[in-house]
C-alpha cells in the first residue's frame, strides 16, 4: 500500500489534570515530542480556555500534532499526522503518554493519501 502519510488518533485518559490544564507545559510537551522524532518545528499555537483546558498546533514540515485537553476529566484528545516515513509518529505518542501520565490510552491508526503509485517528488 502506496501511503502519503500516518495519521494517529490518541485518547490519553486517565492523565494529571493540573500538567493539562497548564499552556506552558501542553506547549513544551508538544514541542519536545516534535524535536524528539527529528520533526521540523514550523510554527505553533496554543490557547488556554476558562476555566479550564488547553488546545494546540505544532505545525511541522512533516505536517501536525494536535492537542485539546479536558482536565476536568483526565482526558486529551491528541492528533498526530506525519508525511514520508523518517519519523516515527509513534514514538511522539510515547513521549506524550509519559509526560501527561496518561494511565490509560488508545491509538488509532490511519494511513492517509493512498494512492495506486507515489509520485517520484513528494511534498513534505
Amino acid at each position: 500500500m502506496n501511503a502519503l502519510g500516518t495519521h494517529l488518533i490518541v485518547e490519553l485518559k486517565e492523565c494529571d489534570s493540573e500538567l493539562l490544564n497548564s499552556l506552558a507545559y501542553v506547549r513544551s510537551s508538544m514541542l519536545e515530542a516534535a524535536e524528539v522524532v527529528g520533526a521540523t518545528v514550523i510554527d505553533d499555537t496554543f490557547h488556554q480556555f476558562a476555566p479550564l483546558g488547553v488546545t494546540g498546533v505544532v505545525a511541522i514540515a512533516e505536517s501536525h500534532l494536535t492537542i485539546h485537553t479536558w482536565p476536568e476529566y483526565g482526558y486529551a484528545a491528541v492528533d498526530i499526522f506525519t508525511c514520508g516515513n523518517t519519523i516515527s509518529p509513534r514514538e511522539a505518542v510515547r513521549f506524550l503518554i509519559e509526560k501527561l501520565n496518561a494511565q490509560d490510552s488508545t491509538i488509532t491508526e490511519l494511513q492517509r493519501g493512498i494512492l495506486s503509485e507515489l509520485p517520484t517528488t513528494t511534498h513534505s
